[in-house]
């Protein structure tokens, strides 16, 4: 019971700065690189945070399934993100 309650913290406490900080800056540099633009260093750095946070949060996520969704589906934004900006520094 104490894990559960632990990991339901832990979990409340990332989802809220996934939906008002992550979430928003994501969605920003979506927009950004959609348009053609290139990513910033800083754009850079804040994606790699993010990967680097998603994947510590694997076990999380593998140990409860009503997260897998929402994390299956950020981690497919950030792959959309970085396939296009990838393909906009080629272009430049």
């Amino acid at each position: 019971m104490v894990e559960s309650s632990h990991d339901a913290g832990v979990a409340a406490v990332l989802l809220d700065r996934f939906e008002k900080q992550r979430l928003p800056r994501i969605l920003r540099l979506k927009e950004k690189v959609l348009g053609g633009e290139v990513m910033s260093d800083s754009d850079i750095e804040f994606l790699g945070q993010v990967l680097e946070d998603a994947h510590s949060i694997k076990t999380l996520v593998d140990d409860h399934p009503n997260y897998q969704k929402l994390a299956t589906q950020a981690i497919s934004l950030y792959h959309e993100i970085t396939e296009k900006a990838l393909e906009n520094e080629k272009n430049a």
